[in-house]
């Protein structure tokens, strides 16, 4: 979405400015535009709704930039999100009072799979793509071997809440993100650890050489994605207010894709979470709008691929203008 300040003569204020503000002017254009089309989009009562839908795909976004920060992705985030939302209907809780001891189980089964697709990619050699895909489709077949295609149990009625509910007219979820954000962020940003990852994903080989543990760096960012990604189900769980084995499905794309846009490098080593969650808010506005056009929801699946191809082209430009300076 930076692809514009390019035109602007490298190194100048200007361009400067421009890329650092490309992002919310993106997302306020696009909030206009979708006020022309339908001056409803702006009333407090649709903005929380967007907030509240936004939020789960936020949570997932943090998780997933932790990952594309070391040069990988994580397409197992969306299983893992349907795998936690049928180990929480296992439960069969009907009280509130069981809803930390499902959250405490689902983060402990999310770290779980996020160490073992971090301990494929650094001990086993295995691609991330490859890593992640094995693991999505190892989550799969646990899912329809417990549920044989049919979940069954209840969730406390307290998970509702924590989906769709507001506290002082501020959706509940949105809360929980906002949380996250604020320690992912002091964790990425402001701490040796953060600076280690942005080093490993700049130049692993560099980051060694000074003494740096990529590997264990590279597992710790696995591990943050994957616990990311059972919260965001969670929450999901509690939006939807429905169990099935597909929820979340396609939340794997759509966390990349919001990364992407929000000036995450795939290369690895660049980005930055507000970035990320800019991005994530950019996706949820652009599929209001195709609905609000009437458009059919294949329409969504158009706008992502656009965003990548265009994303890659970008990379691509860079990388040959770095190598001719």
């Amino acid at each position: 979405m930076n692809a514009w300040t390019d035109i602007l003569p490298p190194g100048s204020e200007i361009r400067s400015v421009a890329a650092r503000f490309a992002l919310p002017v993106t997302l306020l254009g696009l909030v206009l535009f979708a006020t022309a089309l339908q001056p409803a989009f702006l009333s407090i009562q649709n903005l929380q709704d967007i907030l509240t839908q936004a939020a789960p795909l936020g949570i997932v976004v943090l998780g997933q930039t932790f990952v594309i920060l070391v040069r990988g992705l994580d397409l197992s985030v969306a299983s893992l999100m349907a795998t936690v939302a049928v180990i929480a209907t296992a439960f069969d809780a009907t009280s509130d009072a069981a809803i930390p001891v499902i959250f405490l189980v689902c983060i402990a089964f999310g770290a779980l799979v996020g160490l073992a697709n971090g301990l494929l990619v650094t001990k086993r050699n295995v691609s991330p793509f490859l890593a992640t895909l094995a693991m999505m489709i190892v989550l799969q077949g646990l899912r329809f071997y417990y549920t044989q295609g049919a979940p069954a149990g209840s969730l406390p009625t307290g998970f509702r809440y924590l989906g769709t509910g507001q506290l002082l007219g501020i959706p509940v979820n949105i809360i929980a993100f906002a949380i996250l954000f604020g320690g992912l962020a002091f964790l990425l940003h402001q701490s040796p650890v953060g600076r280690r990852i942005y080093i490993t994903g700049g130049n692993p080989f560099a980051a060694e050489l000074v003494g740096i543990r990529s590997d264990r760096i590279t597992v710790l960012c696995y591990v943050v994605c994957s616990t990311m990604a059972a919260i965001g189900g969670l929450f999901l769980v509690g939006f939807v207010g429905t169990v099935d084995i597909w929820v979340g499905r396609g939340y794997e794309l759509d966390s990349i894709v919001a990364a992407v846009i929000g000036g995450v490098a795939l290369s690895g080593g660049k980005g930055t979470l507000a970035g990320a969650a800019t991005g994530a808010m950019i996706l949820v506005v652009l599929f209001n709008i195709v609905i609000i056009l009437g458009l059919p929801v294949q329409a969504q699946f158009v706008i992502k691929g656009i965003v990548i191809v265009a994303a890659a082209a970008l990379i691509v430009r860079r990388n040959g203008a770095g190598r001719q300076h």
